[in-house]
């Protein structure tokens, strides 16, 4: 049985590396210029949101795999609107950087993604800011600026699109704990996309309006059906994947497997794409910026431990104190409800119960440890 779920977790790992690597090769072969030559991000972002929304929509309503949580209009405008808004701005700039930088060099800026993070939630007020974390931040800094350094095809508009989706993505991930978390709401997979999706597409409409649509002559667009609609397809399940393999393994997890698929993608790309070259500069700088990246994954899950009770201690104190209790008691036992009722609602138990839950796994409900209580006869 271990050895099972152990492959399954793989299996999972493998989809989500496939997937995602997929996926941004497929986009910048689309919007490439020298490839498929569709130059339009909002729009083929639109074309995930949409079909993304449609596929949640059918599979809520009419097939009723999972049930819509209750959704009251304060709770959409003041939270799942903000968060589609940041979460459509990030797609569109970073769709927006393949048709100027590429798709090594992508990767390589996306390990500012951490940083971004911190910095949006020390912002937010849902983060301290700690020396240790700071100096992790200077250091990916300062990897992610040597490997821009060295970049051969450095475009200031590309770099400027991919690091403004960052900082969207950290934003919508922190407003995502701040807004989502504290409403007591948690979507999975299919209702996220059934209530994110829609808005997403309604919030790119108006600048797909005022920017792309003037641009757009039908008569030179080559549209492929099958293309996009797998494209589409692609963006879908990576968005399940990704959710999998969190409620499978863990946020940090699928960071360290981002970790790889960066490697290998970077990889990939420059065999795809020969026009995309990379300099030893470039991996000086991306491997001190990995070195950061490491390290603050590290400070994560340490303060993810130290946040939980050690079970294999409070456990047996718990039933010793209980035995020694009912030693001295009468045979028969009457319960004090007055202290039972304050040790159950604010006792060390109930307090550190709680998992503290990574940021980027915000949309999946934190586990609940179990305490032991006292036997009554």
């Amino acid at each position: 049985m271990i050895s099972t779920s152990l492959a399954l977790t793989y299996l999972y790992l493998l989809i989500y590396i496939l997937l995602s690597s997929g996926v941004i090769l497929y986009n910048k072969w689309v919007l490439s210029p020298k490839y498929f030559n569709f130059p339009f991000p909002i729009t083929l972002t639109m074309i995930h949101m949409g079909f993304s929304g449609f596929i949640a929509f059918f599979l809520v309503r009419v097939l009723k795999v999972v049930s819509p949580v209750k959704m009251t209009f304060e709770i959409y405008a003041t939270c799942v609107i903000p968060i589609s808004a940041f979460f459509a701005s990030s797609l569109w700039f970073g769709n927006t950087a393949y048709l100027h930088i590429s798709v090594a060099f992508i990767q390589m800026l996306k390990a500012l993604m951490p940083v971004a993070t911190f910095l949006m939630a020390v912002v937010c007020g849902t983060d301290k800011l700690r020396c240790d974390v700071f100096l992790n931040m200077v250091l990916v800094s300062v990897g992610v600026v040597i490997s821009s350094y060295g970049e051969i095809h450095f475009n200031v508009t590309g770099t400027m699109y991919q690091v403004t989706g960052i900082f969207a993505e950290a934003l919508r991930l922190v407003l995502t704990q701040v807004l989502l978390q504290k409403k007591g709401l948690t979507l999975n997979p299919i209702t996220s996309l059934y209530y994110i999706a829609p808005c997403s597409f309604a919030f790119l409409f108006v600048p797909w309006f005022l920017l792309e649509k003037s641009r757009m002559d039908l008569s030179q667009i080559q549209f492929n059906f099958w293309i996009f609609l797998s494209n589409a397809l692609c963006a879908l399940a990576l968005n399940f994947s990704i959710f999998l393999v969190i409620g499978r393994t863990g946020a940090v997890t699928i960071r360290v497997a981002g970790v790889l698929k960066d490697w290998i993608l970077i990889a990939l790309s420059t065999v795809v794409f020969p026009e995309s070259t990379i300099t030893g500069l470039n991996i000086i700088g991306y491997a001190v910026a990995l070195c950061g990246v490491v390290l603050y994954n590290y400070l994560k899950v340490k303060d993810v431990r130290a946040s939980q009770p050690t079970l294999p201690e409070k456990i047996p104190e718990r039933i010793a104190k209980d035995l020694k209790f009912e030693k001295k008691s009468s045979d028969i036992y009457v319960p004090n409800d007055r202290n039972d009722d304050h040790e159950g609602s604010s006792g060390g138990n109930g307090q550190a119960s709680e998992l503290i839950v990574d940021e980027e796994a915000l949309l999946i409900p934190s586990s609940r440890l179990s305490h032991v209580g006292r036997a009554q006869f």
